[in-house]
């Protein structure tokens, strides 16, 4: 870019000052606080899924970043923060030094290095106005009515040894509207300040200056250090940047030598195509309030466009088809779980299938009556009389108390709890563990990051599952005692007649067999014998035996024959206990992750909103050389 070609791109000293436009940048102020609030409530907010350290630390640099800008914008008159970066030995302290027209910064031969960042504004400007990342600098005040709405900012060598230094420079960096990339012929286009230069120029403005211009004109062949940093500005999307080559030091030297009021005179013996006068003509004149408006919208614009697609990186996938490719194949891993679960309690339950057939035989005798009851509980009781729950597990005895005495059912409920225990310090604790595992891998080998299921699958898998264990087992034991005890179909019929008759029989037998003894006697005058006489019990007691029998053998309650319907049964519960803790997960997540992906569309929604009025109400400015594309 040759000197004509930028004194082009500045407006004439003569051009009348245009109007004042529309307060746009006041209009765009609260609309910045209204997403950057936005912003904040979505990332302080819970949510299924994660963002990573440095997705989470952007979008939080992106909120401080319109915070900042909602603040400087509410002013009647904005403030332009034009910042120069650059390396060690590069001229930038001396650059501001010749721009304030006296040594304001700290610059010296021997050791060129600026560690302090140096403010230079004007003084009607107070420092309460100042960004906070400002106001710890060194403050230097003037009276060029020029630069009166521009702050310039002298920041620490981004090359420096001293990681401090660097620090401050990061942390002055999102203050700038305009970064002056200063370089000289050793140092123009060095691999810390171009890839700073790169992270930066899609949220910044830049203008460039090619310091120490005298050494870059050696009349060597090749490119000259200017035409090969256009080169390299073109290939990054500069077409036209703004680029001056300057001669800081002999300003400076002609600044400190001039005694006079306003300006220094121009130095003598510049190099051709020497442009300092041009940069501070640029600096002062070329830059009105409407080009700082300007650039103030374009870094509005470029920041919501890198809110916009940072926020669009983190949304959340929509994973509703893979949850529900999730739950079908977590059914059949719980159907299977549950059927090994159903197996190892079934197991567990052996030792003691006299007292679960001493549970059933109780609770089937409610419906006998008279003496084919008092039959039944008698044999009953002495079937059992050294099986008792409390007399086998000694743990019921002190659950219960040792005086209760007809303790079935609630033994039964106790000693089911404590097989699930014993189940579950033998197998099932282990089982649960490789359990989640598994439902994990399956879910991730089903397109589901794992990493979203991992918390409520692991979860579900803490809960108190021995308790469901235990409903799930007395559920079973109910199941199979209803079937037996209140059959259907032909076994219906079958009890009910085989009741009806226990229930009659006997006492006709008995009241028949006394009859026909009285009837002999009165009638036929014979006394009864002693076998005659035992009739009276013995006939009863044949049929109730009679029936007895074909009780145990048409309607049995032996475990051998209640075990195949009781492993049915408790397998069926097992799996629907595994899936009501676990099934519901996969959907649960897939729902919250559309709420959170609702949210991020609605915060692009707005963000876009913002930036489309910006577009239409941002003015026309001479800024585009600043900017790539």
């Amino acid at each position: 870019m040759n000197q004509q070609t930028t004194q082009d791109a500045l407006p004439p000293v003569s051009d009348v000052t245009p109007a004042p436009p529309p307060p746009l940048l006041r209009t765009l102020s609260p609309l910045l606080r209204g997403l950057e609030k936005q912003l904040r409530a979505w990332l302080d907010g819970r949510r299924r899924f994660p963002l990573s350290m440095l997705q989470r630390a952007e979008l939080e640099g992106l909120a401080e970043d319109l915070h900042r800008q909602a603040e400087s914008l509410d002013v009647e008159k904005p403030l332009l923060v034009v910042m120069l970066m650059g390396g060690t030995g590069v001229g930038k302290s001396t650059l501001l030094n010749a721009l304030a027209g006296g040594p304001i910064a700290q610059s010296s031969f021997t050791r060129p290095t600026t560690r302090d960042p140096v403010v230079y504004f004007h003084h009607s400007v107070k420092s309460e106005r100042l960004d906070p990342a400002l106001r710890v600098c060194r403050l230097a005040q003037h009276d060029r009515i020029g630069l009166e709405q521009k702050i310039i900012v002298d920041t620490p060598d981004l090359d420096s040894n001293d990681i401090a230094n660097r620090e401050k420079l990061k942390a002055l960096l999102p203050v700038a509207d305009i970064v002056l990339y200063v370089g000289s012929q050793e140092k123009y286009h060095d691999k810390l300040g171009w890839d700073l230069f790169k992270d930066q120029r899609q949220r910044r403005a830049f203008a460039f200056v090619l310091n120490k211009w005298d050494r870059c004109v050696t009349g060597e062949s090749g490119l000259r250090p200017d035409e090969d940093l256009l080169k390299d500005l073109a290939a990054e999307g500069f077409e036209n940047p703004l680029l001056f080559r300057t001669t800081a030091q002999l300003w400076l030297d002609a600044a400190k030598a001039y005694s006079g009021n306003g300006l220094p005179p121009k130095p003598p013996d510049l190099t051709e195509g020497e442009q300092f006068n041009l940069l501070r003509n640029w600096l002062e004149l070329g830059l009105t309030r409407l080009e700082i408006e300007a650039v103030k919208a374009r870094g509005v614009g470029q920041l919501l466009s890198q809110l916009v697609r940072t926020v669009d990186g983190v949304r959340p996938p929509d994973l509703s088809s893979e949850a529900e490719k999730v739950k079908s194949a977590w059914e059949r891993t719980l159907a299977e779980e549950a059927d090994v679960q159903a197996d190892v309690l079934v197991g567990t339950l052996e030792p003691y299938q006299t007292e679960v057939e001493h549970h059933f035989s109780v609770e089937d005798q409610q419906r006998y009556r008279g003496l084919m009851a008092a039959y039944l509980k008698l044999t009953t009781r002495l079937r059992y009389a050294s099986s008792g729950l409390r007399d086998r597990i000694p743990f019921t005895g002190r659950l219960l108390g040792g005086k209760v005495e007809t303790p079935v059912a609630w033994n039964l409920g106790a000693f089911v709890q404590e097989c699930a225990r014993t189940a579950g310090e033998r197998v099932l604790d282990q089982r649960t563990t490789a359990l989640v595992n598994r439902l994990l891998v399956e879910a991730d080998a089903k397109g589901f990051p794992f990493i979203l299921l991992s918390d409520p699958t692991t979860a579900a898998g803490r809960l108190d599952w021995r308790e469901r264990v235990t409903r799930g087992v007395i559920d079973a034991l109910a199941e199979v005692e209803r079937q037996a005890t209140h059959p259907t179909g032909w076994r219906r019929w079958l009890r009910g007649t085989l009741s009806l008759l226990a229930n009659t029989l006997p006492e006709i037998a008995l009241v028949g067999t006394m009859g026909m003894l009285l009837w002999n006697f009165f009638v036929h005058n014979q006394t009864p014998g002693m076998f005659e006489m035992s009739l009276v019990v013995l006939v009863p007691l044949i049929v109730i035996v009679v029936f007895h029998l074909l009780i145990l053998l048409l309607l049995p309650v032996r475990w051998s024959a209640i075990r195949g319907e009781f492993r049915k049964q408790l397998g069926e519960r097992m799996a629907t206990e595994l899936g009501r803790a676990y099934l519901a997960i996969p959907g649960e997540v897939a729902v919250a992750l559309a709420e959170e992906r609702k949210q991020v569309d609605a915060l692009v929604a707005e963000t876009k909103q913002v930036s489309d009025w910006l577009a239409e109400r941002q003015q026309a400015a001479r800024v585009t050389e600043l900017y790539g594309k």
